[in-house]
């Protein structure tokens, strides 16, 4: 079992910043690599970024790559997004989730969930 904690969205006016954290826990936590999503009303949720635990591969989707930069911290078993220059539609909430695969950018894909967090970007 993986518990994911995520923390960190909020009100923001557009080009603003956030730095969105996961906390992963559990006892096979390091067998599992991390990866943000995000849903936005009305919509699917969507791949953002991921990482895994041992060699640091990070890979994202297309809309993400510029602004948004997923790290990690091993010490802190914690997953970390970037987010900059945040636009009105980059409004939703975001989860984090855990996926036994190397590469992972589909829903089906992740096995644990958090809660989410919700980011609203509006002047």
């Amino acid at each position: 079992q993986v518990q994911l904690v995520e923390s960190g969205g909020g009100l923001v006016q557009p080009g603003g910043s956030l730095r969105l954290s996961c906390a992963a826990s559990g006892r096979t936590v390091m067998n599992y690599n991390l990866g943000w999503f995000r849903q936005a009303p009305g919509k699917e949720r969507e791949f953002v970024a991921a990482i895994n635990w041992s060699g640091g591969r990070k890979y994202g989707a297309d809309s993400a790559k510029g602004r948004f930069t997923i790290s990690r911290d091993n010490r802190k078993n914690t997953v970390f997004l970037q987010v900059n220059s945040l636009k009105p539609e980059d409004t939703a909430v975001y989860y984090c989730a855990a996926s036994s695969l190397t590469i992972a950018t589909m829903r089906g894909q992740y096995t644990y969930w958090g809660q989410g967090t919700q980011v609203t970007v509006s002047s």
